[in-house]
C-alpha cells in the first residue's frame, strides 16, 4: 500500500512540476529567456536548442538578446525563431540578435490566461487519473486479502489528501501566472 500512494505521490509531483515549466514558457509580457528553451535550430543537421548555441540575456524587461558562439549561425537561429509561435521578429546587428517583445494587447491577455486555464485543467484531470488508478490498485489487494477495509479505507483517504494537495498546487501555479499575464 505504501509503495502504491509513493508512486502516486511521485507521479502527481512530477505532473506539478512539468504544468510549472508549461507556464514559465508562457508568454506574458515579459522577456523570459526560458522562452526560448523549445525552440530547435537545425544546426549541422542536428536539432539543438537556441540555449545550448550562445547566451541568452534579458537586458531590459521587454527584451532578449542572444549572443551566439558561432555567428554564422545567426541565419538559422533567426529562421528558427521566426517559424516558432512566440510571434517575434528577430534583429540583428552581425554579432548579437535582439528580441524586443511588445506589450500585450488586452485580447491577446485574455487568450493566454485561456490557454493557462486549459493547462492547469489539463494537469487536474491527470491527477484524478492517478488517484483512480491507485485506488482501483487498493481495491485489488483488498479482494486479493492482501490489505484489510481499514488499510484500504486510510489508503484512499491518503490518496485523497495528496490529489487535494497537488490540486492545490496547479491551482496557485495557475493563479500567479494569470496574474503575471494580466499585469499591465
Amino acid at each position: 500500500m505504501k509503495e502504491i500512494i509513493a508512486t502516486a505521490k511521485e507521479k502527481t509531483g512530477k505532473i506539478c512540476h512539468v504544468y510549472q515549466e508549461e507556464m514559465i514558457g508562457l508568454r506574458a509580457g515579459r522577456a523570459n529567456p526560458k522562452l526560448l528553451d523549445k525552440i530547435m535550430v537545425d544546426y549541422y543537421g542536428c536539432a539543438t536548442p537556441i540555449n545550448q548555441m550562445g547566451n541568452i540575456s534579458s537586458p531590459e524587461a521587454r527584451m532578449l538578446v542572444i549572443s551566439l558562439w558561432d555567428v554564422k549561425t545567426i541565419p538559422l537561429v533567426e529562421k528558427a525563431i521566426l517559424k516558432s509561435d512566440l510571434g517575434l521578429t528577430p534583429s540583428n546587428d552581425g554579432k548579437l540578435i535582439r528580441l524586443v517583445f511588445p506589450p500585450l494587447n488586452e485580447e491577446r491577455r485574455r487568450e493566454l490566461t485561456k490557454v493557462a486555464k486549459k493547462g492547469a485543467e489539463d494537469a487536474k484531470v491527470a491527477i484524478r487519473s492517478i488517484r483512480r488508478d491507485a485506488i482501483e490498485h487498493l481495491k485489488k489487494l483488498k479482494k486479493d486479502a492482501s490489505l484489510s477495509e481499514d488499510e484500504e479505507r486510510k489508503g484512499e483517504e491518503e490518496m485523497q489528501k495528496i490529489t487535494d494537495q497537488a490540486i492545490k498546487e496547479v491551482d496557485a501555479i495557475c493563479e500567479a501566472k494569470e496574474k503575471e499575464i494580466m499585469e499591465v
